[in-house]
């Protein structure tokens, strides 16, 4: 299945965390706080300025950017979990 978000929206696929700690511990996941990371799958069709004009994105296909912990819309495809945000809640590029 593919999407396309729409506007200034951003899809991310949720980068998980390891599962083993450096001391050995095994978080359950019940215990495992959001990810914070995510992978950019794909990107929407633009906003429009005042004027009309459209705004280039500043993320592209493949960045792999820090999420805000809470906001966006979940969503879950092929047992694989994503977020849908917009780039302004996008709070930074890793790398």
């Amino acid at each position: 299945m593919k999407i396309k978000p729409l506007g200034d929206r951003v899809l991310i696929e949720a980068v998980e965390d390891k599962d083993v700690e450096k001391g050995g511990i095994i978080i359950p996941d019940s215990a495992k706080e959001k990810p914070q990371e995510g992978k950019v799958i794909s990107i929407g069709t633009g906003k429009l300025d005042e004027s009309g004009k459209l705004i280039p994105f500043n993320v592209k296909k493949g960045d792999i950017v820090l999420m805000p912990k809470y906001g966006g819309t979940e969503i879950k495809i092929d047992c694989k979990e994503y977020q849908i945000v917009r780039e302004e809640d996008i709070l930074g590029i890793i790398g």
